[in-house]
């Protein structure tokens, strides 16, 4: 049975690659179950898929030297911006694909913890659109 490491997972956002400042990436859909049942479905509960949404959710370590981390994210606060996330940094191909699509910046967190925590930031942004699986 293959196992899997994650060591070098990538993740852009808007276009920017902010892997060095990543601690964790996770990107989750779900699709909402819609009650179809009928009479004729004979006491067995019926369900279709409804709308799809997803969530980035993303551990960064906080950075607000120019050019680092906070400087990257807080012009992007309230926007609608792509992004990209692949389990590792090589080539995309058929064993790393890419997922990618859009998604809401709506939180950020210029200051998170207490003393002597390292300086990270833990957010979750919905996504916006369609979310594509590619191997090439």
């Amino acid at each position: 049975m293959p196992k899997m490491v994650l060591l070098a997972q990538y993740l852009a956002l808007n276009g920017t690659d902010v892997s060095s400042s990543t601690r964790k990436a996770e990107l989750a859909m779900e699709v909402e179950d819609k009650d179809v049942t009928t009479y004729g479905s004979l006491g067995w509960k019926e369900v279709k898929g409804g709308l799809k949404s997803g969530e980035l959710g993303v551990e960064f370590l906080q950075d607000v030297a120019a050019s680092a981390i906070d400087s990257i994210m807080w012009p992007l606060f309230g926007s609608v911006v792509t992004f990209e996330v692949r389990a590792d940094q090589a080539a995309v191909g058929a064993s790393n694909p890419k997922y990618s699509g859009s998604c809401l910046i709506k939180e950020w967190k210029p200051i998170e913890g207490g003393v002597g925590d390292e300086a990270s930031v833990s957010v979750t942004y919905p996504t916006s659109g369609a979310v594509t699986r590619a191997t090439a």
